[in-house]
């Protein structure tokens, strides 16, 4: 190996154990929310606020501060991204009440956004063009090992030492991949391309991006409902202990890896018709939850393919709103993604708040059915979208035939 390959690899390493410490907070408040709600003197739905009032900040916070930031050095912006990151996170875990704990929230999600938007440019610039896509994956890879790893060992932390520890030790993480970010990744990357709050504010407009956009709010979100209120609904509903839920938080973060590399090659050739098939088994898999939850083998066996399919529609929700963006908009592709990211966390925002209200109004078991329908919603979204590419394509099919005669004359 090279020195430059060596020297690119490491700092890659950087940004994936970067990505871990992200994605581990992003879901640590799931499996944590009966301690939190015990230690707070709340409810477990006060709770769940945590998860709620993260994803509004990762919302609001990818579009509007990567428009902010964007000219300046990228090296420097992701040492201050990790800055943030860990003043959240020392916040959260030194928090003396409710409120500075969702304040807290909100600020490590701010550092979430802006990370979010800018890692994969970050990781391509470090390679040659023909690795991007490799050193893409690598630094998401941090991602999928948090899903899988670190929300049930943070989980088993705050079981055995309390739920701050838990925070403490993403602070430890934190500064880590400080550290590493700013010894291995390279001062020289350029900076970030000028990307204008108003372009990407101009795609919502876009009548066909905004249903994409929207499909991915209800169909991503759905599962939030429920996944939200997971700990207390295997707790409370199916009768696992409290220390068993770290275990089947484990199962679940597998069964993401895997959806999510099955989701990846479905998506491949049509992603609107890999969505659809992706969507209507999702909704069936939460309505069967509403009658498996109360047993816990069957219980069990639901929740993986809840997890199985709970991920593996992102690859193909990107993809199809690049190649939208690219017939509706090819001046703001780029940023597309970035609003997509948005519409990611709107979805979890929306399904945490939902799952909160069903709790407090009917219990937890209803959240399954509710999550259903919401992800029922993205399957008739999905299929008006499907329609319209229909219709594209007949007019470009009329125009083919009379040029095709006429070659044959």
């Amino acid at each position: 190996m090279t020195a430059q390959r060596k020297n690119s690899t490491l700092a890659l390493l950087a940004l994936a154990i970067s990505a871990f410490a992200i994605g581990t907070t992003e879901f640590i408040s799931v499996g944590l929310l009966p301690l939190i709600a015990e230690d707070l003197h709340i409810s477990v739905t006060a709770a769940g606020l945590t998860v709620t009032l993260y994803a509004l900040g990762v919302t609001v916070g990818a579009p509007v501060l990567t428009s902010l930031t964007s000219q300046v050095s990228r090296k420097t912006l992701l040492l201050w991204i990790m800055i943030v990151f860990i003043g959240g996170n020392l916040l959260a875990a030194t928090a003396s009440g409710v409120a500075v704990l969702l304040v807290a929230r909100v600020i490590a999600a701010f550092a979430h956004g802006i990370f979010m938007s800018i890692g994969s440019t970050l990781a391509a610039d470090l390679v040659p063009e023909n690795r991007r896509a490799s050193a893409i994956s690598i630094m998401f890879s941090g991602l999928t090992v948090a899903t899988v790893t670190g929300v049930p060992i943070g989980t088993f932390i705050g079981q055995q030492l309390g739920w701050r520890a838990a925070f403490f030790a993403i602070v430890g993480i934190g500064v880590i991949a400080f550290i590493a970010n700013l010894a291995l990744v390279p001062s020289g990357l350029r900076k970030g391309v000028r990307i204008r709050l108003g372009d990407q504010v101009k795609l919502v407009t876009k009548g066909r991006l905004l249903l994409v956009f929207l499909i991915t709010a209800l169909g991503y979100g759905g599962t939030f409902v429920v996944f939200t209120y997971l700990s207390p609904l295997l707790h409370e509903v199916t009768g696992f202990s409290e220390s068993t839920v770290a275990v089947i938080l484990l199962m679940y973060g597998v069964a993401i890896a895997i959806g999510n590399i099955i989701g990846g090659k479905a998506a491949n050739r049509n992603p609107a018709r890999a969505l659809l098939y992706m969507f209507a088994l999702q909704a069936v898999v939460l309505l069967v939850l509403a009658f498996t939850a109360p047993y816990q083998i069957a219980g069990l066996i639901t929740i993986f393919f809840m997890g199985l399919f709970a991920f593996m529609n992102v690859p193909g929700l990107q993809v199809y709103v690049v190649t939208l963006a690219e017939r509706f908009a090819p001046q703001a592709k780029d940023v597309a993604s970035a609003v997509n990211i948005a519409a990611f966390n709107a979805g979890i925002a929306l399904g945490a708040y939902l799952g909160g209200l069903v709790t407090d109004s009917a219990g937890l078991i209803h959240t399954t059915w509710v999550g259903a329908v919401m992800v029922a919603a993205a399957v008739a979204l999905t299929a008006w979208a499907k329609l319209l590419e229909r219709k594209d394509r007949r007019p470009a099919a009329q125009n083919e035939a009379p040029e095709a005669e006429l070659r044959r004359a």
